[in-house]
């Protein structure tokens, strides 16, 4: 991966088959969120709640949970 330009680092792809990703369908969905504008929507409207000193923005700690169990996983 590399520049990092939103909630989450762009995709570099390569065609040599080294460092092939397992969870491929992640991509996808991280880039139908970016295109749609819904990471951006999700942390404005989440940025009443969010403590002024806070580390992490809680539209990406959502988006997360959402692409996580979207690709099965069951427990947070």
């Amino acid at each position: 991966m590399s520049k990092r330009g939103g909630s989450y680092p762009r995709v570099r792809v390569e065609g040599g088959g080294r460092g092939v990703v397992s969870q491929s369908g992640a991509v996808l969905l991280v880039e139908t969120a970016r295109k749609a504008g819904l990471d951006a929507a999700i942390s404005a409207a989440l940025a009443p709640w969010c403590k002024a000193r806070a580390v992490h923005d809680p539209g990406k700690i959502l988006l997360d949970l959402a692409l996580t169990v979207a690709l099965g996983g069951e427990a947070a």
